[in-house]
């Protein structure tokens, strides 16, 4: 009960706050074999912005005979920022797949006006089978403006979980090239999926739709 009053606490926080958020993205990636609809959010708490609050909720359809691999996920994590590139945070997480768990994540980030990158290492402990895992999460955005309302994006987030630190859970790439045209993004996009020890592969290519709020 605990955890759930926790959990909730934080995702209203995360979606009842758009006034004080530094950004909220909605993304919508749409293909033959499979439609993915992502919203991030992230706002300080404090008026330093040491603390801030990132909230990500995703959900994931496959089409056809890969509905086994569908999946929603929500995660709210608060972050205390040592400095302006470094994080530490604790997070509660619910996955349809692996249900809820306690996660400690670190993330760095280096920013300008054209390059993102962000590199986050996360330790955790899932409550569906008492076992800890370790995950990785790459995220690395350019962008190019041609003009004060048009710019050229490339988006690449990569993703891998070992279960118990030796074995393999789930991992993910996705590709994003576009433009952004007076802040409406859009472009073609690939994801590909693994599931799995032996990990089951699947490939997708959309069209994706992406907002920053």
């Amino acid at each position: 009960m605990k955890r759930i009053i926790i959990f909730s606490s934080l995702l209203i926080m995360g979606f009842t706050n758009p006034l004080q958020a530094q950004f909220t993205q909605v993304e919508l990636f749409s293909g033959f074999d499979k439609t993915d609809f992502t919203l991030f959010s992230s706002y300080p708490i404090n008026k330093s912005g040491t603390l801030s609050l990132n909230t990500l909720a995703f959900f994931q359809k496959f089409k056809n005979e890969n509905e086994e691999f569908d999946e929603v996920g929500v995660q709210p994590t608060l972050f205390w920022n040592i400095t302006k590139n470094i994080g530490l945070g604790p997070s509660i997480y619910y996955n349809s797949f692996a249900g809820y768990s306690e996660r400690l994540s670190a993330k760095y980030t280096l920013k300008n006006s054209c390059l993102l990158f962000v590199v986050m290492p996360t330790v955790a402990h899932s409550e569906e089978n008492s076992a800890s895992y370790a995950e990785v999460f790459v995220q690395i955005q350019y962008n190019r403006p041609l003009n004060d309302h048009i710019s050229l994006w490339l988006n690449g987030q990569f993703l891998t979980i070992w279960n118990e630190f030796k074995r393999h859970s789930r991992s993910f790439q996705q590709l994003r090239v576009g433009v952004s045209i007076y802040d409406h993004q859009v472009g073609i996009g690939i994801d590909l999926d693994q599931f799995g020890p032996q990990p089951i592969s699947k490939l997708a290519f959309g069209f994706y739709y992406r907002k920053t709020l």
